[in-house]
C-alpha cells in the first residue's frame, strides 16, 4: 500500500488499542471468503491496488488466524499470470477443500473470449502453491460470470453459484474441476429475491429488494442459504433460504443494511469457528480507502432460534479473541492484530516479511500469553541495507512499559537476514497486547523484519 496514504490518514492510538476492523492494514483486501481447516480459519481475498479509480486487481491473497485477532499474511499464492488465458480483473474468489486438495475458484477476464470467466486452481495446502487445473476457463459466457461461491453438500454433490446481475449455477463433478449438465440460470422472483430478474423489473415499481452480485452459498441445519450483495449501488447484504440446493428460494430480508462503511460495494462470507459464527464483509475504512480501496472486516453473531440471521452492523471493535498467542516460539512478523505505517513484501526464499519500516511506525499483537514468569530475552530476524534502527517492545500501548529494546544494525542488504537478541528488561506475567514500536532517523526506511520470539 502507498505509504503516503497510510501516513496521511493514520488512525489514533485509542482506536488502534481496541480495533480489530479492518483486519489487515498493510494492503487493501476485498471480497473475503473464509474457510476453516484443521483448527485454523483462512480467508481468501482480492487485492485493490492503492490509488485505483476502478476495480484494478491483479492477484488474490490469503490470511489465516487461530484466535480471530492476530492474522498471518501468507501473501499472494495466485495471480492473473498463473492463468495463461486470463489478462485482467482478479475479482472475488473462494477456496474449498475436498479429499485433501484445495480448489481455488476465481473470476478473471478471459483473453480467449473477451469477457469474464471463472477458472479453478488446485493446491495441496490451504496457502498453495496453486496451479491452474485446466488451462482454460471452467465456465465462461458473458460479462456477468463473476463472484463464484462453492459448496460441497452432505451427499458429496458440489455446487458452484456465481453471477451479476443474474444468478447461475452448475453441479460440479467429484473432481471439482468439471461439471455435469448445462449452466442453469436461477429464476429471480419477488418471493425469492425481493424482485424479479433484471429484464423483468419495472422502473415504476418499488421492490422490497433485489439481487445484485457476490453470492455466498452454504447449508446449515438442513436449510440452504444464499447471501448476496443487494439493492444495486450502494449495496447492502441480504439473503434467501431454501429447502433444496437449487431452490425454490425465499427472500428473508437484510443482514447488513446500508451503513457508513466508506464503500459503495459489499461482499460477505460466513464461517463457524471454535464455537462461534462469524460474518465477513468489506469496507472502505482504511486511510486512503473507498469504493476502489476496500478492506475486509469481521463481526461475530448468533443465528436466531429458527436459523434466520439477525441484523449485523459494522463495527471498528470487531471480535473478541478465541485463543492466545505464544511468544516463546517463532512468530512471523507478518502476524499482527494492528499496524501503522508498515508494509509487507514477499519473495520465494523468505516468504512474506514486514517492510517499509520508518521512525514512529508500529505493529501490535493481541492476547499474548507470557505465563507465570519471564521472558529472559527477545530476538528478531532483521535486515537493513543502511543504518538500521531500534525495535522497542512495549506492553499494551505504544507508550506502555518497555520490556525490551533491540538495536538493529545495518546487515548489508534489505534481505540479508541476521538474528539478533537482547536481554528482556522486565518480567511479564499473564496476558498482554504487545506493541513493537520502531525508532530511528527520521525519513529513511530503517529495516525489514522476518520473525521474532521471546526466550
Amino acid at each position: 500500500m502507498n505509504r503516503s496514504i497510510l501516513v496521511a490518514g493514520m488512525m489514533s492510538l485509542s482506536l488502534a488499542a481496541m480495533a480489530v476492523n479492518p483486519i489487515v492494514q498493510t494492503n487493501y483486501t476485498t471480497d473475503p471468503a473464509p474457510m476453516v481447516h484443521n483448527d485454523t480459519l483462512y480467508v481468501y481475498t482480492g487485492h485493490d491496488e492503492a490509488g485505483a479509480d476502478f476495480f484494478w486487481m491483479q492477484e488474490w491473497r490469503v490470511y489465516s488466524t487461530t484466535d480471530m485477532v492476530n492474522w498471518t499474511d501468507h501473501g499472494s499464492p495466485l495471480a492473473i499470470e498463473d492463468f495463461e488465458w486470463g489478462d485482467d480483473r482478479a475479482w472475488a474468489p473462494q477456496c474449498v477443500e475436498r479429499n485433501g486438495k484445495f480448489y481455488f475458484y476465481v473470476p478473471l477476464h478471459s483473453r480467449l473470449f473477451g469477457a469474464m470467466a471463472i477458472g479453478v486452481a488446485v493446491g495441496d495446502t490451504p496457502v498453495g502453491p496453486f496451479k491452474d487445473a485446466l488451462g482454460h476457463p471452467l465456465v465462461d459466457g458473458s460479462w456477468d460470470y463473476i463472484d463464484p461461491t462453492v459448496f460441497v453438500d452432505d451427499d458429496g454433490q458440489a455446487y458452484l453459484y456465481w453471477g451479476n446481475p443474474e444468478i447461475y449455477y452448475v453441479k460440479l463433478n467429484d473432481d471439482m474441476v468439471s461439471f455435469s449438465g448445462d449452466v442453469q440460470k436461477v429464476e429471480q422472483t419477488v418471493d425469492g429475491f425481493g424482485a424479479p430478474g433484471p429484464e423483468l423489473r419495472s422502473k415504476d415499481v418499488k421492490y422490497k429488494d433485489n439481487y445484485t452480485e457476490g453470492p455466498w452459498f452454504y447449508k446449515r441445519g438442513g436449510k440452504y442459504y444464499l447471501l448476496y450483495a443487494a439493492g444495486g449501488v450502494p449495496e447492502h447484504i441480504a439473503y434467501s433460504m431454501s429447502d433444496g440446493p437449487t431452490g425454490p428460494w425465499k427472500y428473508m430480508g437484510e443482514i447488513m443494511p446500508l451503513c457508513d462503511t466508506g464503500s459503495f460495494t459489499n461482499h460477505c462470507g460466513v464461517a463457524d469457528f471454535k464455537g462461534n459464527s462469524y460474518f465477513f464483509y468489506h469496507t472502505g475504512k482504511l486511510p486512503g480507502g473507498g469504493g476502489f480501496g476496500r478492506s475486509m472486516a469481521v463481526e461475530q453473531f448468533d443465528y436466531n432460534p429458527d436459523g434466520t440471521f439477525p441484523v449485523i452492523m459494522p463495527t471498528d471493535e470487531g471480535v473478541a479473541p478465541v485463543g492466545t498467542l505464544d511468544p516463546y516460539r517463532r512468530v512471523e512478523a507478518e502476524t499482527m492484530a494492528w499496524s501503522s505505517g508498515i508494509g509487507v513484501e514477499q519473495n520465494a526464499e523468505t516468504g512474506v516479511y514486514v517492510s517499509d519500516v520508518h521512525n514512529g511506525d508500529y505493529m501490535m499483537v493481541k492476547n499474548v500469553n507470557f505465563g507465570s514468569g519471564g521472558p529472559k530475552t527477545f530476538g528478531a530476524s532483521v535486515a537493513s541495507a543502511l543504518r538500521g534502527g531500534v525495535i522497542e517492545v512495549r506492553l499494551d500501548s505504544t507508550e506502555g512499559d518497555l520490556i525490551a529494546s533491540l538495536d538493529v544494525p545495518g546487515t548489508g542488504g534489505w534481505e540479508n537476514w541476521r538474528y539478533i537478541e537482547t536481554p528482556a528488561l522486565a518480567e511479564v506475567p499473564g496476558l498482554h497486547d504487545i506493541y513493537f514500536v520502531f525508532k530511528g532517523r527520521k525519513g529513511p526506511k530503517l529495516f525489514n523484519i522476518d520473525y521474532w520470539r521471546f526466550e
